[in-house]
């Protein structure tokens, strides 16, 4: 049951990941929302996240995951029937806020609970991958569900996801968990002493790294290759058919590996096969190869986000939701800043984004740097 409470967790936060870019068009042509609004709707959901995973960590580890996971799953049932409701851009943007807020909460909770997870076939790490190969199925499921069986209906699909995420609480509140592994009170000291750690610093910044990373590949990949002359059609599809199921590849693949190799090497490894894939992927303009290579990325990434909370996980055990949530905040501000960083350097000239995309092998050589530190 602890083994489907943190599949279930991911899953429900993969497929809330992905929501925002699902239902936005639908939304935008409903209220009549401008690209600015748009922008401000996925900020105000970035601002949530980090607010939820910073300060839920204190929460878990004096009064247990459990308390911590049956939080944000309720408020992530509460934003996304709210959002069916929500007619306008404030009714939007506050709800995306408590959605992030949720979602924050789930993905530090169900990663710290992956720590109490034990295999005898895989490591630590291993699990964390394998666990989180359900946020990427999350994530490639939504847009398909959404397209296939809503027909893009977005308060159809809301019901879908607050429902899902109803469930997912239910059973949570059935499942035992471990107690609090931390002190009874929160102290202020200790999450001092946390925040000026070498090794929190350095895990929370390789994930800082790794999400602008990430993101850089989900929001600008699609329209390079479109700029490149690759038909729309084809360059999502290399996206989705891709990238995404080179993460989900990727996971399954690295886990039994992590029981022989240490996390850290295993981070230093994807860094450096990054560096060189992302490069690879922004030369080519040839569909086919491009899908290779962006495939090849995301297998590279796949194991960078799990892993590092899994080392996260083993460093700081009696603190492991706060080291979390930490950790977790600092890949959140990756997200922030990774769109109009590359956006800023490509101005107005789509042809700009193969040299602002340069970004994504200057920040997988920064996180070889970070993992030789680790």
């Amino acid at each position: 049951m602890l083994i489907t409470a943190a599949i279930l967790a991911i899953f429900v936060y993969g497929i809330i990941a992905a929501m925002l870019g699902t239902i936005l068009p639908d939304l935008s042509k409903r209220y009549s929302l401008t690209p600015k609004q748009n922008g401000n709707i996925a900020m105000a959901q970035a601002i949530g996240l980090m607010i939820g995973s910073f300060f839920v960590g204190p929460l878990m580890d004096t009064q247990g995951k459990k308390m911590g996971l049956l939080l944000g799953l309720a408020l992530v049932a509460l934003a996304l029937f709210g959002l069916r409701k929500a007619a306008g851009f404030t009714p939007i943007a506050s709800f995306m806020m408590v959605l992030g807020m949720g979602g924050g909460i789930i993905v530090t909770g169900a990663n710290a609970l992956a720590g109490d997870v034990k295999l005898e076939a895989l490591s630590t790490a291993g699990v964390f991958n394998l666990l989180n190969l359900f946020f990427g199925l999350g994530g490639l499921l939504t847009p398909l569900i959404a397209a296939n069986l809503f027909k893009n209906d977005s308060a159809r699909l809301l019901v879908f996801a607050g429902g899902l995420a109803l469930v997912t609480l239910g059973f949570h509140g059935i499942t035992q968990m471990p107690p609090p592994a931390g002190a009874v009170a929160f102290q202020m000291s200790t999450a001092t002493a946390l925040l000026s750690n070498p090794a929190l610093l350095a895990l929370a910044l390789m994930l800082f790294l790794y999400v602008a990373a990430e993101v850089g590949v989900w929001n600008w990949l699609a329209r390079h290759l479109i700029a490149q002359g690759v038909p729309e059609k084809r360059a999502l599809t290399i996206l989705s058919l891709g990238f995404a199921l080179g993460l989900l590849v990727g996971r399954v693949a690295v886990s039994p590996v992590l029981g022989t190799v240490s996390p850290e090497d295993v981070l230093m490894g994807s860094a450096v096969l990054m560096a060189i894939t992302t490069y690879l992927m922004l030369q080519s303009s040839s569909p086919n190869m491009a899908w290779v290579l962006v495939f090849f990325a995301g297998v590279a990434m796949a194991p960078v986000f799990p892993t590092t909370l899994a080392v996260v996980n083993m460093k700081f055990p009696d603190m492991a939701a706060t080291a979390t949530g930490i950790a977790v905040t600092a890949g959140w501000l990756g997200l922030v800043v990774s769109s109009p960083l590359i956006g800023g350097i490509a101005g107005d000239d789509p042809k700009r984004l193969k040299r602002a995309l340069l970004v994504l092998p200057a920040v997988s050589i920064l996180m070889i740097a970070v993992s030789r530190a680790l």
